[in-house]
Formats: structure tokens, sequence, C-alpha cells
């Protein structure tokens, strides 16, 4: 998004406010590496059961918007002995629902990813204007059973763990753990979040004005599940769209649980 607007400062004649960082070099892995790091995010989950073809049960996208008060809510039930932010209330809520609506057998473990910006997070900052990936992905594996049956405030604290692990020093080891083994994610009984809701997409601006709608041009994986900011009425505070696809069957279920909230 730096990108973009810095494309659209350039459209309207106007300097960068943020000159791009081009040394990559900055990010690069350590010699030798120190794995150091437990990186569950690219370990296979083994499957306790077989998915069915789409073909008996085709997959079905949908959006579903959630208003500030809805996330509000999901937020106090996710509180236990701690507040929990937007992002892991959400989060856990929807690993939690769209488990439940697969149905997986209750000793499945089901594998949570998303990215944290690491931009911040390194020692020391990445420069202002960084021009590449700053991120790192991080994880959290449960059973399936434990999961569903456990308050949603189990969810919302694991996410919660997942975002705290993330450091200087996991970064680093992420690093060389992928130099070493070129791994990828294991995609078996995992949830992928891609969170777009703080992307700064409302101020891309060519000369004509800011968007009026900013979305991704596909559909979504079938692990993956994407926040979009909603919400842009003048009084009404920014809610988030969660967009995803399912298996129609699990889509039902999905959405009775959504509306429950």
């Amino acid at each position: 998004m730096e990108f973009v607007n810095s494309w659209g400062e350039i459209a309207r004649g106007l300097p960068l406010s943020i000159p791009p960082f081009l040394d990559r070099t900055i990010l690069k892995s350590r010699n030798p590496a120190q794995i150091d790091h437990v990186h569950g995010e690219l370990l296979d989950v083994e499957l306790k059961f077989e998915d069915p073809k789409e073909e008996e049960d085709p997959m079905v996208y949908k959006s579903f918007p959630l208003t500030f008060e809805q996330l509000e809510t999901l937020k106090s039930k996710s509180a236990a002995e701690k507040k929990r932010s937007t992002f892991e209330a959400l989060s856990g809520f929807v690993w939690r629902a769209r488990t439940q609506s697969l149905n997986f057998p209750p000793n499945q473990p089901t594998k949570l990813i998303f990215a944290v910006d690491g931009r911040a997070k390194f020692v020391p900052p990445l420069p202002t204007g960084y021009f590449g990936n700053g991120i790192v992905f991080t994880n959290s594996i449960c059973e399936a059973g434990e999961l569903v049956n456990q308050p949603l405030s189990r969810a919302a604290g694991l996410v919660g763990e997942s975002v705290r692990m993330v450091d200087d020093g996991y970064m680093r080891s992420a690093i060389d753990y992928f130099e070493v083994t070129r791994a990828r994610p294991s995609m078996a009984a995992t949830l992928v979040i891609t969170t777009w809701s703080r992307l700064a997409f409302d101020t891309a601006d060519f000369g004509w004005g800011g968007p009026l709608f900013s979305a991704p041009v596909g559909l979504p994986g079938k692990e993956a599940v994407l926040f979009l900011a909603d919400g842009e009425e003048e009084g009404r505070k920014k809610g988030v769209r969660v967009f995803l696809g399912l298996p129609a069957s699990a889509m039902k279920t999905f959405e009775k649980l959504v509306k429950e909230v």
C-alpha cells in the first residue's frame, strides 16, 4: 500500500511522502543459520478424515458484515482473565465456527496461520519505507474437539499467544528456517487468515479521489478467510467484513453461527 499510495502521489505531481528503502539484504538469513524456535506453521497436520470431493459438496463463497457492536460482543465473550483485541476475538470466533461447520473429528488437529507485521518488531525496526515483505507467519494448533467445546475465550487466547510469540528472535529464526528448508505451509486441516481491514486502501488517490470499494480480484482459496474493512457511512463506526469459501453444507452451519453473534 505504500507503493500504491506513492504511485498516486506521483500521478498527482506530488513529492513522495515515504521514499522507498530498497536494501533487502537487511533481512537476509544468518550464516550459519540459527533455527532456535519451533515453526509449526510449516509442519504437516495429519488428516484423520477423508475430505469430500467438490462435486459432492460444492464450494460456496460468501461475505459476512460484522458491525462494530457485534465485534464488541465477540470481544466481551472472548475475555476471560484478559481483554482481547478485535483481531484476537474475531479470529478465534472464525477459527472455532469454521471448525464446527466442517464437522472435524474431535481428535483432528486444526491449525491456524496468519501473518504478523514484523516491521516494528525487528531489532532494530525496519527502516521507514522498507520496500518488500516484512511479515512472518505465526500459528496455533488445537484439536477440533477442544476448540469447539471450550468457550470462545479459549480460541481467542490461543490467537493471542500466537501474536505474542513473534519477536525479533522468532522472525530471524523463521528466515533461517525457510532459507534452509524452503518449506511451504501445509494446508491440511488449516485455516489461513488474511487481514486487509487495517491496510490503507482508502487513502489511495490518483487524482480522482479515494476508492469507493477495495477487495481482492479473485476468490480466496478454500483454506483462506479474508478480513475487509466495512462501514463507511457517516457516524457509523467501522466493522469488519469476513469473506470466505466453504462446502455448501458447512456454509449453512457457519451462517447460523454468525447470526448468533
